[in-house]
């Protein structure tokens, strides 16, 4: 019997497993409280080689967590060998944390070498985040140099936004130039709007001239949707010209 609990234990088939005891007694009870770190576990029901096995188990358990970072680690029940390997695997763990940002970093684990390298892939990361503008950008660690081409770029993409008429747009960060060039723009988005017939379209700011022709475009495009019989269609007045096509292409 005491063998097939020895086997139960290690196989972590307990349901599965005779005990010689009806189920739900205490001891497998207890037992798998023990398995799963449960603080009922009473020891004292435990025979010696389920102690023995248990002590095995638990010992595994607090290494894998040790060596992976994962679960909890209580290095006093390491040997010094394991406890050794489970330094070297936390300052391996912790400087890829700080490498990559990603999790804790503690920057006092870090030998002098480590903490240089962490500290150049830092300054690298805060230029790419100036450059691009995403992310925190620290300007009091960019040399002149660098200070500059990030000016550079922060006005290139000004520009872009303020042309594309998506994003962010300083105007008065704009030279003369570029301010004509992006009020050209606006405009030729503002037409095309009108002309379409979206919602986004400003009357107010077209010329005489696109007006008119704006005027027409509606008319025309109101005409296909009434010889279409379109809900859209606004029954307005017609002009001479679209009365007459009208009247030769009457809606089928």
């Amino acid at each position: 019997m005491k063998q097939g609990v020895v086997l139960c234990v290690i196989l972590g088939a307990l349901a599965g497993c005779a005990f010689g005891q009806t189920a739900g007694s205490s001891k497998p009870d207890n037992l798998r409280n023990c398995l799963e770190g449960f603080d009922t576990c009473n020891h004292a029901l435990l025979t010696p080689r389920q102690a023995k096995e248990l002590a095995r188990v638990q010992h595994d358990q607090d290494l894998w967590g040790c060596l992976s970072g994962y679960g909890e680690c209580n290095t006093s029940l390491l040997t010094p060998d394991e406890a050794k390997e489970a330094s070297q695997a936390t300052e391996r763990q912790n400087l890829l944390a700080c490498e990559t940002t990603l999790g804790i970093c503690d920057k006092t684990l870090l030998t002098p070498p480590e903490a240089q390298r962490v500290a150049a892939i830092e300054r690298t990361q805060n230029l790419l985040n100036c450059e691009t503008g995403s992310g925190t950008c620290d300007r009091s660690q960019l040399s002149a140099r660098q200070a500059a081409d990030v000016a550079s770029l922060e006005h290139d993409r000004n520009l872009l936004s303020c042309e594309s008429g998506q994003g962010l747009c300083d105007e008065s960060a704009l030279t003369p130039a570029e301010a004509k060039e992006v009020a050209s723009a606006a405009y030729e988005r503002n037409l095309a709007a009108c002309r379409s017939g979206e919602v986004y379209c400003d009357d107010s700011s077209l010329s005489a001239a696109d007006a008119k022709a704006v005027a027409a475009a509606r008319s025309e495009h109101d005409d296909l949707n009434c010889q279409a019989d379109a809900t859209a269609c606004n029954h307005t007045p017609l002009s001479a010209g679209q009365a007459k096509h009208r009247t030769l292409n009457p809606p089928s």
